[in-house]
């Protein structure tokens, strides 16, 4: 489970910020997380719940995470499409030559302290 790993990560980056603007408690962390960025998010909910009783800056700190849907633009003829519902393949023309224009992201959006 990489997801604990994950969860770690983010605490370290969140705990950096706060020490460098003298933040005492972390309420509330929103993150991006992408449809297929392989972080399961139900997994680093567990972990964020088991880590937060574990770092006093993130007692009692709820984490939200928003979806971002994965999206994928064919570059033969410029649509974009549902990456999960139809992979690689453009259902518009059927061309492979597409790449994937967002879905994969992992970012910390915001940080609510007191």
């Amino acid at each position: 489970m990489h997801e604990l790993g994950v969860t770690f990560h983010i605490m370290d980056h969140v705990e950096k910020v706060a020490e460098e603007n003298e933040v005492s408690h972390v309420r509330k962390v929103t993150l991006e997380l992408g449809e297929v960025s392989t972080v399961i998010e139900s997994y680093l909910q567990n972990c964020w719940t088991w880590a937060a009783k574990k770092r006093p800056l993130f007692n009692e700190c709820e984490l939200v995470v928003e979806a971002l849907p994965a999206i994928t633009y064919c570059e033969d003829c410029t649509e974009t499409y549902p990456t999960v519902q139809y992979g690689k393949i453009c259902p518009y023309c059927g061309s492979e030559h597409t790449y994937l224009l967002q879905g994969n992201e992992f970012n910390i959006k915001e940080i609510e302290v007191e």
